[in-house]
């Protein structure tokens, strides 16, 4: 299976997330999780960071550069929860 690692496009719009000051703490997880695996197709989204994206995907008042960010980290969930051994935020390095 292909690693996947974060795009410009998403890059580009997780950084504006984590700029602005009036977004929510689910959202600015769900970027810094997707800005954190750009170029590295080691890291996989953490639960926490995957349930933050989905909020985020599901909330109608959340901004466009919000929602691609927390789309660009939520497909880069683990399939498993075996290949996460460690809890916390954001992006975490697979386990092998």
């Amino acid at each position: 299976m292909k690693k996947k690692v974060t795009g410009e496009k998403a890059a580009t719009a997780a950084s504006k997330t984590l700029k602005s000051g009036s977004i929510s703490s689910k959202s600015k997880t769900a970027a810094g999780s997707a800005l954190s695996q750009t170029k590295a197709p080691q890291k996989v989204t953490s639960p926490k960071a995957a349930t933050a994206a989905s909020k985020v995907l599901s909330d109608g008042r959340t901004g466009k550069a919000s929602k691609t960010a927390a789309g660009s980290a939520l497909s880069q969930k683990p399939s498993s929860a075996r290949a996460l051994k460690t809890k916390g935020t954001g992006a975490r390095d697979v386990k092998k």
